[in-house]
């Protein structure tokens, strides 16, 4: 059994709020909610409620218990709660009545390969422990699976809100919200400072410059013979590829960075306390996640889509536009932005095929429900038509 560990954190600085919003389930790495959004108020319920659906967890509670109690996590008897309704990573509230932890684990299986490697998002998050991005303090990481048959690890649990319709109250004026917009774009910055190296992970990604490959092997999600993807798709990738930006320098990228995968402070001044849901983090262009960002950030006068949906509390007078949080973005790194429009568009790109991807599993009787809506995925590709200028999609 291999496990680190650390104090746990005093039962005073637990808390937190859940989002005003529905959330999108969780296929294709897109999380329902993030890890640390748990509710504040109330008793814990007993194991037997805990999962969707009043559904007991998919693992032996009581050698859970033993093995934090083994690393002095907890002290009494543990009850469960899930956290979050999607099918990404599984994550609990772990509670002995004085005392909260939350626990992370890979769904049951099957597991596509490289999938849901949380021992990967523990590294990432314990190497920026040290660092000037907020991540939930990682207490104990067990790579095996000899004590609920996956690997798994445990954080400490952070108070926040977690943010997608509405902005926070006690921020919740055209001054609160232009302060959590650059709050967030600060942050992303702040990531891609890192020196990864010196942070102990020189070898957590292999950075390529060879975009257009990259694109090429992320079609084949849906396009597995290389027949090449129908319509709009297909016409975007073409234009995508046809002219790519020169990769700006590697740097930590999250990979699903956006507003409903932070948690935010309370109250003034506005700050993130932390930042969740680090499954598709690698080693890469930084600037992946500045168009993702702006791809899934809501802006008044644009229909909205299944992402920006979720962020519609940045539609509130105040809160920055997407050419603003580009530019502080810039200022804050010194790294030029001129092909922003292109990695906005590459990032709904992506989403368009991933949506795809599990709209087809529906129709084949497997996946998510939700995915069945329709519009989603033209959703992401309406919202690339403006950034394409000239293209014939």
């Amino acid at each position: 059994m291999s496990a680190s560990s650390e104090t746990a954190p005093p039962a005073e600085t637990i808390g937190a709020v859940p989002p005003a919003g529905a959330a999108l389930p969780a296929g294709a790495a897109l999380p329902a909610l993030p890890a640390g959004a748990v509710p504040s108020a109330g008793p814990v319920p007993p194991v037997e409620a805990v999962a969707s659906g009043g559904s007991a967890p998919p693992f032996d509670v009581g050698r859970l218990e033993a093995y934090l109690r083994g690393l002095g996590l907890c002290r009494g008897p543990i009850t469960l709660r899930r956290i979050g309704e999607g099918h990404s990573n599984l994550t609990y509230l772990v509670s002995d009545g004085e005392c909260r932890v939350v626990v992370r684990r890979p769904p049951p299986p099957p597991i596509p390969p490289g999938g849901h490697d949380v021992v990967r998002e523990a590294r990432v998050q314990r190497a920026l422990g040290d660092e000037p991005v907020p991540v939930p303090r990682i207490l104990a990481v067990e790579e095996s699976t000899a004590v609920i048959g996956a690997p798994f690890y445990v954080m400490a649990h952070v108070a926040g809100i977690v943010a997608t319709t509405r902005t926070p109250p006690a921020l919740d004026t055209p001054a609160g919200r232009r302060a959590v917009g650059e709050a967030l774009v600060d942050t992303l910055a702040a990531l891609h400072r890192v020196d990864h190296a010196a942070a102990g992970l020189g070898d957590f990604g292999r950075p390529s410059g060879d975009v257009t490959r990259h694109l090429r092997r992320f079609a084949r999600i849906v396009d597995p013979d290389g027949h090449g993807l129908p319509g709009e798709l297909g016409a975007l990738l073409d234009w995508l590829v046809d002219d790519p930006p020169a990769p700006a320098a590697p740097a930590i990228v999250h990979g699903d960075f956006r507003l409903g995968n932070v948690m935010l402070a309370a109250g003034p001044p506005a700050r993130l306390v932390a930042v969740l849901d680090w499954e598709l983090a690698t080693i890469g262009d930084p600037l992946r996640d500045v168009g993702y960002l702006l791809a899934t950030y809501a802006v008044p006068g644009e229909p909205p889509h299944a992402l920006t949906e979720m962020s519609a509390a940045t539609l509130a007078d105040g809160y920055p536009s997407r050419a603003e949080l580009a530019a502080r973005y810039a200022a804050a790194t010194g790294t030029e932005v001129p092909d922003v429009d292109w990695y906005t568009a590459m990032a709904l790109w992506k989403l368009a095929v991933l949506f795809e991807y599990q709209r087809r599993r529906v129709a084949d009787g497997i996946g998510d429900a939700y995915y069945s809506r329709p519009g989603l995925v033209e959703g992401f590709l309406a919202a690339a038509r403006p950034l394409t200028t000239g293209a014939n999609l």
